[in-house]
């Protein structure tokens, strides 16, 4: 069996799908912690040997010589995830899952995680003029991808399929979070409801 080890900042949810990915699959995952706001993963050394983009996460597997290195949180949980129940098995229900998890990674994210990061972790204060300038619209996008997602669990219990997939891990990571971004979860019923369904599956782990 392969050696699975992340590279990660603990408070990133990219990081955490990963290892949330990992636990429901019963698989070890062996942790190595960076501070993204320190610099950590643009020192020579991380970009020679880890990831040359200087980002994380990096699912590293295998060590050594073989050792192998994949960046990206959602081609990470794949790889894990491949051949699991955790990605459908019908064709449709595949596309769709992608669907989600593309969507997360070009109108939920942005959106969510960022004001997450900049009102949560850096602090408001610390803002740059042009990140200030930047929170209505923000805001705005991520509410729009919130509306969406709770419309369509308003009559479904998972984003693709009948049962969890990558597609709902890749959006609960930074949703679950997102009242430290300012978002109001309450406002979205049919999403709070699904948060606490992931919350219930069997290995489920929190993140740190």
């Amino acid at each position: 069996m392969d050696t699975f080890i992340l590279h990660e900042d603990p408070c990133s949810g990219n990081c955490y799908k990963i290892r949330l990915t990992a636990a429901l699959l019963g698989l070890p995952i062996e942790r190595r912690f960076y501070d993204i706001r320190k610099g950590e993963t643009r020192t020579p050394e991380f970009l020679r040997e880890v990831n040359a983009n200087g980002r994380i996460p990096v699912l590293q597997i295998g060590e050594g010589a073989a050792a192998r290195f994949l960046p990206e949180s959602n081609a990470a949980c794949w790889y894990l995830a491949e051949g699991s129940a955790l990605i459908p098995d019908n064709r449709f229900d595949r596309a769709d899952m992608l669907r989600w998890m593309f969507f997360e990674q070009y109108n939920h994210e942005p959106n969510v995680a960022t004001l997450r990061f900049w009102l949560s972790i850096v602090g408001e204060g610390d803002l740059s003029d042009a990140q200030r300038g930047q929170i209505a619209a923000k805001r705005a996008g991520g509410e729009a991808a919130l509306a969406l997602m709770d419309e369509h669990l308003a009559s479904r219990d998972w984003f693709a399929g009948d049962r969890a997939s990558l597609a709902d891990i890749a959006l609960y990571a930074y949703t679950h979070v997102g009242e430290e971004g300012g978002f109001r979860l309450s406002d979205y019923p049919a999403v709070r409801a699904w948060l606490d369904r992931i919350a219930a599956l069997p290995r489920y782990v929190p993140m740190d």
